[in-house]
């Protein structure tokens, strides 16, 4: 049997591992350049919620302006076309005809400016404007005081209506389901109707304005067979109101004009069977140049406003047409 090897101690003797760790301290300064870019972001973010605030803040108009800020419209001509591409097409601005054909016609030419000039006539026009309009506030304060003194019209302060327009103050004084300035069909005034004429004159006799009468009515037709229309009752509503006014006491000389219109231009547009649309409308006109400055049309101005400016009617179905009798 063999003998037992005995074990070598070298062998048997492990490897010794050293594991050397050095500890570093903290590294030196970085410097600044994560601040620089920190600081872009927060500009970044503080532009976008600034632009994101405009956007919600302003209307579309100011947003169309701030565009052409930054870029603005321009009318873009190729260089060496000869205008032919342009704005006149080849075309000269000023007419052949008109060009001089010796050079002693042409020339300067002296103007002499008044030395008292001190504005245009349209600014005159709209100071004359001006002036007559704080007439109007006054004139209707005064109609609303003379109604609201006369227990028996005091009712019929709601059929009263006062609206701005560019041709003059309009007075409307329209119908309604319970009152009728005119008898049915006819041109015939009411009692209350006439006194509420009264008034007015009144208040609007010995002003300088000359007043235009105009006779509305609703869009009803006639019966078959009747000589009567709109067209016809309108007028004779105007010539009647005419008259009441003069009876209370304006210069006859003061009405402009009447006019009948019938159903062209309803009060309430939504229902042109609305009793509302039945009315008579005075209207004092500018005076001089302040008529030229206001113009001609008889539209409410635009952004008109006030307790006495007639109130929008609401929407109503439209009743089956009655005939008239």
């Amino acid at each position: 049997m063999a003998a037992k090897r005995k074990p070598d101690p070298v062998e048997n003797v492990r490897p010794i591992i050293v594991k050397k760790i050095i500890e570093e301290g903290h590294g030196g300064h970085h410097g600044g350049a994560w601040k620089v870019a920190y600081a872009d972001f927060v500009t970044a973010m503080m532009a976008f919620f600034l632009l994101m605030w405009l956007l919600g803040a302003t209307e579309e108009k100011d947003r169309k302006a701030i565009a052409d800020y930054f870029a603005p419209t321009m009318v873009q001509l190729k260089n060496g076309s000869a205008g032919t591409n342009g704005l006149f097409g080849g075309e000269s601005i000023v007419d052949r005809d008109s060009y001089a054909k010796r050079a002693s016609q042409t020339g300067t030419r002296a103007i002499t400016i008044p030395q008292d000039a001190t504005g245009t006539n349209d600014d005159k026009g709209k100071a004359a404007r001006s002036a007559q309009q704080a007439q109007f506030e006054q004139l209707k304060k005064e109609i609303e005081q003379r109604l609201e003194a006369r227990k028996d019209l005091q009712k019929l302060m709601k059929n009263v209506r006062f609206t701005d327009t560019r041709e003059g103050l309009r007075i409307d004084l329209v119908d309604e389901a319970d009152f009728s300035m005119f008898a049915l069909s006819t041109d015939a005034l009411v009692p209350k109707a006439a006194e509420l004429l009264r008034e007015v004159a009144q208040v609007i006799n010995g002003m300088p304005n000359p007043v235009i009468i105009r006779g509305h009515t609703d869009a009803l037709p006639y019966a078959s067979g009747k000589t009567m229309n709109n067209w016809m009752l309108s007028t004779a509503r105007a010539e009647a109101t005419r008259k009441a006014l003069v009876v209370g006491g304006i210069d006859p000389g003061q009405v402009a004009r009447i006019e009948g219109v019938a159903d062209k231009e309803p009060f309430n547009p939504q229902d042109r069977n609305d009793p509302a649309n039945r009315r008579m409308s005075i209207t004092l006109a500018f005076t001089g140049s302040a008529a030229g400055a206001a113009g001609a049309s008889g539209a409410p101005l635009p952004g008109s406003s006030g307790g006495s400016t007639a109130p929008a009617l609401p929407s109503r179905p439209v009743p089956a047409p009655v005939p008239k009798k």
